[in-house]
Parts: structure tokens; sequence; C-alpha cells
């Protein structure tokens, strides 16, 4: 057992956590849980909650693992911490989508040893639930341990003086009118607003989408200098564009150009990721290379031919007749289409190109060789350690050493019907069973 298994180190020597507790019942859970939150202060390290474990490892290995996470264990987090401060004022962001989400604009305040100044309001219907005011003192934590978030509003404190809060009719980026979609609120000026240009621009560039090499200040600058007025841009960066900016020399200019010459050549499912489409992410890019073959075909696709692919639903089918239907968008594909972007599926070597996998543990549908043919037929490779280069960790059944490299690094992790999907293939249905059926 687990417990068993604590016991056992700690007779050979190796430290425990001293506050290790072994629970029979849902009570004496949840008081341990109370306990550790009334003395986390007195602790010599940082906690923000408890892992409640199966005991018995045989029950931990017929409940089996999910992507990221056992299905034995779970996490129960404390409350967040507080900390009360005054919104001095509340601005605005412009995302790639063009949403405007509203932002609090704190006095700096120290949130369990991190300075806060700014916190997320979410949407308008947020600021209106909680009635969060300028001006108004309010309590602030960061959600998680990490994010921080306004909490509730501490209305004993008002003066009279705060002020409510109104999204503005014009974009903050661009001036561009600024529509109202049920929560949301969101520019109507699509890429010609620089915020969502330098957005979609990162998105685009993005390791799982174009995989070009750039961050964020790149793409600021390259937007600032006036040298991308859309995405299109990208293929039109001259070497010298690259040495006029700031810490940009031969060496990294001529790599970054590499970089773009070789993402026209990523394949169809890439590039309909690349583009944004809202509500279209890796899985549903492959889905609809792999059934329209072209961009062309796709972009002439009836909403009901788009849901007559099982994964696809009318919300996301939606977004993508709109996306199309948008007159800018088609100029801008056209665009990429002179600049050569390959805008075609090829059946092999395409969706997992440059894709590096790892495989630990024994797979229910394949064999070693097998999976890896099935990625290399895809145009990925497999490697037998884990690296930062590598891709995904595939975590079959009792996986080995590789599983805890691969946590230690932070590399992505999936199951076998995660990694089947990656392969465009329709995934054994199982359902989870309950404690409760395996327990005598």
């Amino acid at each position: 057992t687990q417990w068993e298994a604590l016991h056992a180190l700690k007779e050979w020597g190796l430290k425990i956590n001293p506050h290790a507790k072994h629970c029979k019942t849902i009570d004496c859970t949840l008081a341990y849980h109370d306990e550790m939150e009334s003395i986390r202060d007195r602790l010599e390290y940082e906690i923000d909650g408890i892992v409640i474990k199966v005991n018995r490892f045989e029950y931990q290995r017929r409940l089996g693992e999910k992507t990221r996470s056992p299905r034995w264990a779970v996490a129960y987090k404390f409350p967040p911490r507080e900390s009360e401060t005054q919104i001095m004022d509340i601005g605005v962001q412009v995302g790639r989508t063009g949403v405007l989400t509203p932002v609090a604009l704190l006095k700096p305040v120290d949130v369990k040893g991190v300075t806060v100044s700014r916190a997320t309001l979410h949407n308008a219907d947020y600021i209106k639930e909680k009635d969060i005011r300028i001006g108004d003192w309010v309590k602030v934590a960061r959600a998680g341990d990490v994010i921080p978030e306004v909490m509730e509003v501490i209305r004993e404190r008002r003066t009279g003086k705060e002020r409510t809060f109104t999204m503005p009719d014009r974009c903050p980026s661009c001036g561009s009118q600024v529509v109202r979609e049920g929560a949301y609120f969101r520019c109507t000026s699509g890429l010609s607003c620089p915020a969502q240009l330098k957005r979609s621009i990162e998105h685009f560039i993005s390791k799982n989408a174009m995989d070009i090499q750039g961050g964020r200040k790149t793409v600021e600058l390259l937007v600032e200098r006036g040298l991308i007025r859309r995405i299109s841009d990208l293929y039109r960066l001259k070497k010298q564009d690259l040495l006029d900016l700031p810490r940009f020399a031969e060496k990294s200019a001529e790599n970054l150009l590499s970089a773009i010459a070789q993402s026209r050549h990523r394949g169809l499912a890439r590039l309909i990721y690349a583009l944004g489409i809202p509500n279209v992410g890796e899985y549903t890019a492959h889905l609809l290379a792999s059934r329209f073959k072209t961009m062309d075909a796709l972009m002439k696709a009836t909403k009901e031919e788009l849901m007559a692919i099982p994964e696809i639903g009318p919300e996301t089918a939606e977004s993508i007749v709109n996306f199309f239907a948008e007159k800018r968008n088609r100029e801008e594909i056209e665009e990429l289409r002179k600049l050569g972007v390959e805008m075609t599926h090829e059946e092999e070597g395409d969706w997992l190109k440059g894709k590096v996998f790892v495989f630990t543990g024994s797979l229910e549908h394949f064999s070693r060789d097998e999976a890896k043919e099935a990625v290399e037929r895809e145009g990925g490779t497999v490697s037998n350690s884990v690296g930062k280069n590598v891709d995904y960790v595939v975590v079959g059944e009792k996986p080995g050493s590789k599983y805890k490299r691969a946590q230690e690094l932070g590399v992505k992790m999936i199951n076998e019907q995660e990694f089947l999907k990656l392969l465009g293939r329709k995934p054994p249905s199982h359902g989870v069973k309950r404690l409760s059926e395996f327990i005598p």
C-alpha cells in the first residue's frame, strides 16, 4: 500500500513528510484538510492544499491515469489567500480574436509573497454581478495561488466617490467600433487592429502552428516598426528589415528567415490551426485537413458539410463558415498562397511532421513497433529518451522512469486515446469505472 511504502522509505533512512496521514473515512480526510489549512503558515514550505490518494496499489493500477494526473489521486486545494487593496482604475486588454477584457489596475498589494498590481475582471457581466467600481476597496486573491482575481467588493469602505465602469464603444487599440456578443465585447477591426494583429501573429508563429522562432517582443517590434501589417507580411520580410531592429545580428536574422521559409511547408492542418479560427484547435484542424484535403474545398464547405464530421458541432461549424465568409480573411489566405504557403493535405508525413514522441508503458492497441510505425507514417519521430525536444510522451499501462522524467521537464503527456486522436483514428470507448466497483 501507499502507507506501507512511506514507512518503508522512512525505515531506509529517507525523509518523508511527517504530516502524512492514513485516513479510513471521508470525515477523517476532511478534518485533516482543515487541520493542514490551520497550520500552513507555520510550515517551512508553501502548500496550497492536500493530495488524497487511494491507499492500495492494486486499486491504483486498476484506476489508471489520465493525461496529466492519476485517477487514484485528487488535489483538495485550500481557499485562495486574500489581501485587501483599492482599484485605482479599470483598463481594457484586446485579445487575438478581438475580445475586450476588463482589467483592474490595483494599488500594489502583497498576496502571499507576490506583489499584485493587476487582476482580471473577466467581462462586463462579472463587473455588473459583483458591482465593481473604480475606487472600490476589494479582496484580491491569486486563483490557484497563481492568477490574480478580484474576489469581492468591501462595500462598507465605500465613500460615495467610487465611479461605475462602462465598457468602451471604441477599441482602445485602434479606435474601431466595438459590438457586444453575449457577455463579451469585440473589436470589429480584425487584423487592422494592432493589438489583434500582434496576438494573431504570436499564435500563427507558435510551436504547434507554423513553428517560427520568435517571441512576443520580436512580434511587437515588427508591428510597431510597420514591417508587419498583416500575417502574410511575415513572408515578405527581408534580411535588412531585421538587421535594422535592435538585438538582431546577422545570425539571428538568418535563423528567423530560415524558419519562416521552412514554415511554408508545414501542411494544411497546421495552417488551419494557425489562422486562429474561433473554436478550432489542433485536433479539429487535423480533422478538417483530413476531410477536405485543400484550403479551397474547406473555404467552400457549408455548415451542414462541416457538421457531417462527428466531432464538429454547430457552434464550431458556424465559426468556420463565418471566418471564411469574411472578405479580408479570404484575401489574406490568397496572399499566403501567392507567397508559397502550402494549402493541401498530404495523407502521409504531414500532421506529425517535426513532432517527437516517446512511449512509456504498454499500449492496448499497439505493440511498440506498431506505435513507432504509426508516428513515422505521419512524419513524426520516436525517441528512446525524454528531453526538452520531445513534444509528447504517450503514457500506457505501468509506465517506467520516462514518465517521471517527463513530469520533471514539464513535457506534455497524453494517454492512448489521445494518441489515437492525434493519428486521426477514432479512440476506443472506455467508461471510467467507479472506485466502488473495484472494492469488494
